[in-house]
């Protein structure tokens, strides 16, 4: 039970869970990591028979971590000290663990057949806040869980211990089922009740900071849908309005689009360009500092694009610009370096510009992959023999 100030309510939570160990006939303990109590939670705790752990470092993340270290069992199950979740109903947790489930997800939400109490939760978090969150995280990460920010939870010890968690907030609860659903582990949801908690005093959560902490937690952890995915729509939809005007003048009913259009819809293929290599870097960065597994495909990447075939291409695409800007210094030329149709010439210079910037933007990538996928790259690589 991770613990700040719940003197109000953690002896309710502590005698339940007591009930539970006796009446599953489990051994076990009940561990209290708290985080700075400046009221009687520890000497309530401690004159219930519960063990204590103090954690310096404030955040809700860091007490888990620390409580999830500390604790001597082979399975461990938390939830909040405030008597919102009931520990006198862990049976199904023990269930799906001695089924052989790596980790068990508590469900509040309905729609995975989980109670909701009237008054436990507000309205932005329980029809807006947590379905959303969850739909993202399933979207992203193809994880079976139904709600993500559930804060009772079971799980083996030693399998969360070995994901290597490091947040210290509220994201950690996003960040444990985001790495165990990487890492592989088999995942079960229960249902389960949340009720009104038992303090007066206002909830340690903050709806927009903790739920952006949350958003941010899952874009970080995803380039694929933060990065690649945006920047290749914008490459495609820039494209296709460049080249389209590249021809000619486009009137769509009374609109009329030319240059400026086209300038602008460079610019999106430009920006797309970066987006995504932005993209690719940094799943190499994560995948090298195992924060994202690493994967088969990106592997094959590395292999086909070699430092000298990313040169060569940036090289291509760069003289490929410069060309076209060499014509339209001819097309000046002939009009005596005097005034110019800017429509005609603007569909030369604007491609020329674009292709010489990417050709740019190739080369020196080109280095910076090298430098990134370097451990990856070679065949002898150990990434390669684990795979």
């Amino acid at each position: 039970m991770p613990c700040l100030n719940e003197e109000e309510t953690l002896e309710r939570c502590i005698t339940k869970a007591q009930a539970s160990l006796q009446k599953e006939n489990i051994s076990g303990e009940i561990l209290v990591a708290d985080n700075g109590s400046t009221d009687s939670s520890v000497e309530i705790a401690l004159r219930l028979g519960a063990r204590v752990i103090r954690v310096a470092e404030k955040g809700y993340g860091n007490a888990l971590r620390a409580g999830i270290a500390a604790a001597r069992g082979q399975w461990v199950l938390l939830a909040d000290a405030d008597d919102s979740y009931d520990f006198s109903s862990i049976q199904p947790f023990l269930e799906k663990l001695s089924a052989g489930y790596d980790f068990v997800m508590g469900c509040r939400l309905e729609s995975g057949g989980g109670t909701i109490m009237p008054g436990a939760m507000p309205w932005k978090h329980r029809w807006i806040g947590v379905p959303a969150l969850s739909m993202i995280g399933r979207v992203f990460y193809k994880c079976p869980v139904h709600d993500f920010h559930c804060g009772m939870r079971a799980f083996r010890r030693d399998a969360i211990l070995g994901l290597g968690l490091r947040t210290s907030g509220m994201e950690f609860a996003s960040e444990m089922v985001i790495q165990a659903t990487l890492a592989g582990l088999k995942i079960a949801n229960v249902p389960i009740t949340l009720y009104r908690d038992g303090r007066s005093r206002p909830p340690h959560l903050r709806s927009w900071r903790d739920g952006w902490r949350h958003l941010r937690f899952m874009l970080l952890y995803s380039p694929t849908w933060l990065f690649l995915f945006p920047g290749l729509f914008s490459i495609l939809a820039g494209s296709l309005v460049s080249l389209r005007l590249w021809l000619g003048p486009w009137k769509i009913g009374p609109y009329g689009f030319d240059t400026n259009t086209m300038l602008v819809a460079t610019m999106c293929v430009s920006l797309g360009i970066e987006t995504t290599l932005f993209g690719i870097f940094t799943k190499i960065y994560a995948m090298s500092a195992g924060m994202l597994p690493v994967s088969k495909r990106w592997l094959l990447a590395f292999r086909l694009v070699t430092l000298e075939r990313g040169i060569l291409a940036g090289l291509i695409v760069g003289l490929c610009g410069l060309g076209i800007l060499i014509k339209s210094l001819v097309f000046w030329k002939a009009a005596h370096f005097g005034p110019l149709d800017y429509p005609t010439s603007l569909r030369m210079v604007i491609p020329a510009i674009f292709l010489m910037i990417t050709g740019a933007q190739l080369f020196f990538s080109s280095f910076l992959f090298s430098i990134l996928g370097g451990n990856f790259a070679r065949p002898n690589s150990p990434v390669f023999h684990e795979l």
